[in-house]
């Protein structure tokens, strides 16, 4: 344990803020002694864009003393160091640019990889899921609602990230590259990337503590755990297996064996054919007995339903007599006369008035 706290103590902790220091002529002033150069194809829907951003590209590459080419024919580009290039590492850099750009990446997101202090990650997704409609399903949460997903991502790990076609491209810082590469492989291996994010959060929250800082953080993350909740379809039929013997099956009865427990083997040729004759009698026989029934059926009568007879009501005998009066009724009136419910009414109504004038 004292060998462990003395080691813990001697270790050099890196300073808040500190930056290497950049990269300039001084440190190797007389240059390369080789010329190094890289290629990349370009789809033909960016030849529009990189014909109008090229002269940037050139701008940007020609204070570091690389000689960039635009090659619209072959659909290529080319990056070639010069006698003036004093960066060793800057033609990697170069090569870079020009993958991304060719990944649909904009000219202001690509530049950032030339300092120092940025690095780039081009993920292949195209065949890690085999069917197309699951791969689609599972590149879209990477994205999320209204590229939500996406956005929380690039907060959190400080990254530009795009998702293009087969690919997944990010531009940033070392550590930010580490986790969304981890993320991404995760999320087309069926984790969602929500998890990650979470988990990213808490994190970020326990960087700024600096007594947790140099701690183990397994406590405090989130363990999640999968649950396959599909279950498999159950076959109509099961097949019970049966218990394993060592031994094989017994052996079934030849004919011969049949006919010696038969008693048939014993007998003469004659009697036989004898026997043979008169099983096909009883079978013709049968199957004459089996066609006449089936015959028979269609003249069997079907079951008649019995038929009860249903009893009248006495409360629904017409009474003739009612009708008699109504027809008397409807003959005194004269076609559209008023009831006499309503002339009733009128009459009263005009005696009213000959007493007010009186």
């Amino acid at each position: 344990m004292f060998f462990l706290a003395v080691a813990e103590e001697s270790k050099i902790s890196v300073p808040d803020g500190w930056k290497e220091q950049p990269f300039t002529r001084e440190d190797n002033p007389k240059g390369l002694l080789e010329e190094s150069s890289f290629a990349t194809l370009f789809p033909m829907y960016r030849e529009a864009y990189l014909k109008e951003c090229w002269p940037l590209v050139q701008k940007a590459l020609s204070e570091h003393f690389v000689k960039a080419e635009l090659d619209l024919i072959e659909g290529s580009m080319t990056v070639t160091s010069t006698k003036k290039t004093f960066d060793p590492y800057i033609i990697v850099r170069a090569r870079d640019l020009i993958k991304l750009l060719a990944r649909s990446v904009p000219f202001e997101q690509a530049v950032r990889i030339l300092e120092d202090d940025v690095a780039c990650e081009i993920v292949k997704i195209g065949s890690m899921v085999t069917k197309k409609e699951r791969f689609i399903k599972r590149r879209q949460r990477l994205l999320g609602p209204k590229g939500s997903t996406l956005k929380a991502l690039e907060l959190l790990t400080k990254c530009y990230i795009l998702v293009q076609g087969n690919t997944v491209s990010a531009v940033g810082p070392y550590s930010g590259l580490k986790e969304v590469r981890r993320i991404v492989l995760d999320t087309m291996n069926n984790i969602h990337p929500i998890y990650n994010i979470k988990a990213l959060m808490i994190k970020r929250e326990l960087a700024k503590d600096p007594e947790l800082r140099t701690q183990n953080w397994d406590r405090f993350l989130p363990k999640f755990r999968q649950k396959n909740l599909s279950k498999r379809k159950e076959p109509m039929k099961k097949r019970i297996k049966k218990e394993y013997t060592p031994f094989p099956p017994p052996q079934l009865p030849s004919k011969m064996d049949k006919e010696i427990e038969s008693g048939e083997y014993f007998l003469k040729e004659s009697q036989r054919r004898k026997k043979k004759l008169e099983d096909i009698k009883t079978r013709e026989a049968e199957a004459l007995v089996r066609r006449q029934e089936k015959r028979n059926q269609a003249f069997i009568p079907p079951e008649e339903k019995s038929y009860e007879p249903k009893e009248v009501a006495t409360s629904s005998k017409l009474d003739v007599n009612a009708i008699k009066e109504k027809v008397k009724k409807a003959k005194s009136k004269k076609l559209g006369a008023p009831p006499e419910e309503v002339k009733q009414k009128v009459v009263d109504s005009d005696k009213k008035k000959k007493k007010k004038k009186t």
